[in-house]
């Protein structure tokens, strides 16, 4: 039995004759009446089991656990006296049983708690790394994966929200810890960490493993959008490029293995201008103003790009101000707007002057397309009724003094 366990478990015969002594020991100590410094000796060549105790002699006993009478102790060693320790065999007639259930007991112990040993000793160095593993059960909300020889676990907070899983399914995930804890070694695996998709990278692209390229920034919510930063220090490498692949082989399979979740890859800049541009993209800015105090930008678009800037429910902006550590405000380009309302109410300005109207019908006129007095010569009285809502009298007069020819100068 110790042979197959070594050769099949990979635990040593040494390591499995330990727990049985230490169990048959524990076993020892309720079997035998006496037990001062019990010890189990295990003969190795006829696998005779005694059980041994170091005895004080004794005048008087009082202490049967402790003493022994100095009759008895010179039955053992002649020259035994009172004061001196003799060891006494202590095997009780029935210890061949208790040995047999001890020793079965003792060495699935043992063997458990190698296993366990085992686990943490293969993981403790793979944090970080990738596994795959298949669906073995869950435990209310958590995942167990069957990788193997070992079993990992997938709390609720390291699954993607919108992802289902079922027994059987094979599963790729990103190990985040391996803690040994009071039950033992627990493998904590994850698939919406966001250096799931930094590893997933260094697997599909050979310019991130080799250092060619590197990733400087990612910002992730997981099942939705990701955006990662790239950047090269070779000039000849297009870093975008690399990660994306061939007609876009690369990024495709990342996007496949993400359950097709929408991957943004940017260039990263040292310039926090340029970065943020890179970061919003596919949206359009009109302007940038940085507040370095607050470490704040606020960025102003057209009222077409304000809802791709921001993104659904805000997840442009707030991947965004993640990725590039800036707080990010966006608000709609008010500047055309305002150009033309300047450009109105001089216009009106000069209509009102020329005309006998009040300005707000000048304003009304020049928002209605009579923009100058020229334009005006072109209508005719019941135009002027429609558009400001007055009597043809007063239309009339307006339609007079457009007619009237301007003063020289």
């Amino acid at each position: 039995m110790l042979d197959y366990l070594e050769r099949e478990r990979g635990i040593k015969r040494e390591i499995l004759l330990e727990a049985v002594s230490n169990a048959l020991l524990s076993a020892s100590k309720k079997s035998v009446s006496a037990s001062r410094e019990l010890r189990i000796d295990i003969n190795p060549k006829t696998g005779e089991i005694r059980a041994l105790a170091n005895l004080i002699v004794a005048d008087k006993v009082t202490n049967p656990q402790d003493e022994i009478s100095e009759t008895a102790a010179r039955r053992i060693k002649s020259d035994a006296k009172v004061g001196d320790i003799v060891e006494v065999e202590v095997t009780p007639k029935n210890f061949g049983r208790i040995a047999a259930q001890t020793a079965k007991q003792a060495m699935m112990q043992r063997i458990r708690q190698v296993e366990k040993e085992m686990i943490y000793e293969e993981f403790k160095d793979r944090a970080g790394e990738i596994v795959s593993g298949t669906v073995r059960r869950f435990d209310r909300s958590d995942v167990i994966l069957d990788l193997g020889k070992f079993e990992a676990i997938m709390p609720q907070r390291e699954r993607v929200v919108v992802e289902d899983y079922n027994v059987g399914d094979r599963l790729r995930a990103y190990v985040v810890a391996v803690d040994n804890g009071i039950r033992g070694p627990e493998i904590i695996v994850s698939r919406s960490h966001p250096n799931f998709v930094r590893r997933l990278f260094e697997l599909e692209v050979s310019e991130i493993a080799d250092g060619t390229v590197e990733i400087r920034g990612i910002a992730r919510e997981a099942g939705y959008r990701t955006k990662i930063a790239v950047w090269s220090a070779n000039a000849k490498v297009d870093p975008v490029g690399a990660c994306v692949g061939m007609r876009g082989s690369r990024v495709k399979n990342i996007v496949r293995e993400l359950n097709n979740e929408k991957v943004d890859i940017i260039r990263w800049s040292s310039d926090p201008k340029e970065f943020v541009l890179e970061a919003l993209k596919p949206a359009k800015v009109k302007n940038l103003t940085f507040d370095t105090e607050k470490k704040s930008v606020t960025i102003e678009v057209d009222e077409d790009q304000l809802s791709l800037a921001i993104g659904k429910k805000g997840q442009n902006a707030r991947l965004t101000s993640r990725l590039t550590g800036w707080e990010i405000n966006i608000q709609k380009d008010t500047s055309a707007t305002t150009a033309v309302e300047q450009k109105v109410a001089q216009a009106a300005q000069a209509l009102s002057a020329a005309l006998p109207i009040s300005d707000e019908q000048a304003t009304t006129l020049v928002k209605s397309g009579f923009t100058n007095l020229e334009g005006l010569r072109d209508a005719d009285v019941q135009d002027l009724v429609d558009v400001l809502g007055i009597d043809e009298a007063k239309a009339r007069e307006i339609h007079e003094a457009v007619k009237e020819p301007e003063p020289a100068q």
